[in-house]
């Protein structure tokens, strides 16, 4: 039987993808979709609006549209609960992730 170090193998696919996201990060910078660089928190720490780098604050309900039509980079949006839900892309990135962002 083939004696494989798991954790390392896990460990360079981590590290390799981490590198890629990177990579695909700045090419979308250059597609001209603007990007969340802050975020609105209500009392209860739910997401509640969005302000973007050319400094538009969307509320929800707008972030959500425009995120489905593909106008805001690095945001995925997916349905569950019974409704649909924006979150970050995950791509490896932590600095980029929406609770890690600064508040307005």
């Amino acid at each position: 039987m083939e004696n494989k170090d798991y954790q390392k193998i896990f460990a360079e696919y981590k590290r390799q993808g981490e590198k890629q996201a990177k990579v695909e990060f700045a090419e979308e910078l250059n597609t001209g979709a603007e990007r969340i660089v802050a975020v609105r928190k209500n009392a209860d720490d739910d997401i509640i609006a969005f302000k973007t780098n050319s400094g538009r604050e969307l509320d929800y309900i707008t972030a959500l549209g425009e995120a489905k039509a593909g106008k805001l980079a690095h945001l995925d949006v997916f349905h569950k609960y019974g409704r649909d839900i924006i979150r970050s892309e995950p791509d490896g990135i932590k600095e980029n992730n929406l609770d890690q962002l600064p508040t307005f």
